[in-house]
């Protein structure tokens, strides 16, 4: 899981960029992370939701039970 996610970051985010110092990078990658990867994007092992989707179903299943 954690070699996908790396991927994926330098593949949708960091690749595009040339960032002139550390503090830009540093807020590019929070900016993809919470911003897309976390609320956009669908995985195919949360069954193509999004970690929040699958994050709040979790919440939901742990309050009823």
């Amino acid at each position: 899981m954690a070699e996908s996610f790396f991927g994926a970051l330098k593949n949708e985010c960091l690749n595009r960029y040339v960032f002139t110092n550390h503090a830009k990078a540093r807020r590019e990658v929070v900016r993809y992370i919470e911003g897309f990867y976390n609320r956009r994007r669908l995985h195919s092992a949360l069954g193509y939701r999004t970690p929040l989707e699958a994050l709040r179903d979790h919440d939901e299943l742990r309050l009823a039970a």
